[in-house]
């Protein structure tokens, strides 16, 4: 329950672009971020070529472009997401998709399967798929 007695809501969203996307990387993790610092139970499910995103040192070496030039990395919008309690989980047919293993994959990620991903689907008050 939140403070104002209202059920907690509870948002999933599905990542499924990876490295040769970046323009679409970072997305999820500002919406989730938001959607935590509002007091939702958030999650990120990443699919098809999302888990590639989590392989280590990508996340540091991955720049998310704007339209100024520049840009931050997309490890800053993982350690938001991650400070804000955003949970991340990996599909692991995905990973066997992408030739990678969980133990490729940065920390504070939990690899489930399709049955786990349907019931949070199921249980989420909206999901939302990039």
């Amino acid at each position: 329950m939140s403070e104002n007695g209202d059920e907690t809501k509870k948002i999933l969203y599905v990542q499924t672009h990876g490295v040769s996307d970046p323009g679409r990387a970072a997305t999820p993790f500002f919406l989730a971020s938001t959607a935590a610092a509002m007091d939702a139970e958030v999650g990120i499910y990443f699919t098809m070529y999302g888990p590639t995103l989590l392989k280590k040192g990508v996340p540091e070496t991955l720049q998310i472009p704007r339209a100024a030039g520049g840009g931050a990395y997309l490890r800053h919008f993982i350690n938001q997401a991650l400070e804000l309690g955003v949970k991340l989980y990996v599909c692991q047919p995905s990973l066997d998709l992408n030739g990678m293993t969980q133990e490729e994959v940065i920390d504070d990620v939990t690899m489930i399967g399709g049955a786990a991903f349907n019931h949070m689907a199921m249980e989420a008050d909206a999901v939302v798929a990039f």
